[in-house]
């Protein structure tokens, strides 16, 4: 019963540290990209650039935007029936 406990724990732990780590990640990526774009900006100029480019909020694609999209392109390949819905399903799960 202790095993099963002590692995329960441990799982959960390491489940809670997941997301931590990609979002970590994710800023450093931002962090690359704003410096690198930030060129040859020095002093406050830079710091200012930095501080905009690093608040920015990337755009998000809304649910219906990928209804839209998805539902676009099964409509050029023709797509009917069973072929539509596993089309939309798997168009929905990629954006």
């Amino acid at each position: 019963m202790k095993k099963m406990f002590l692995s329960v724990a441990v799982t959960l732990f390491a489940a809670s540290l997941a997301p931590a780590a990609l979002a970590a990640g994710a800023q450093q990526n931002k962090m690359k990209e704003c410096n690198a774009s930030a060129g040859e900006k020095k002093g406050d100029e830079r710091k200012a650039y930095m501080k905009e480019c690093l608040s920015a909020k990337p755009a998000k694609t809304t649910q219906q935007d990928k209804m839209k999209s998805c539902n676009k392109e099964a409509g050029e390949k023709t797509l009917k029936g069973d072929d539509r819905k596993k089309f939309m399903s798997e168009c929905l799960k990629a954006n």
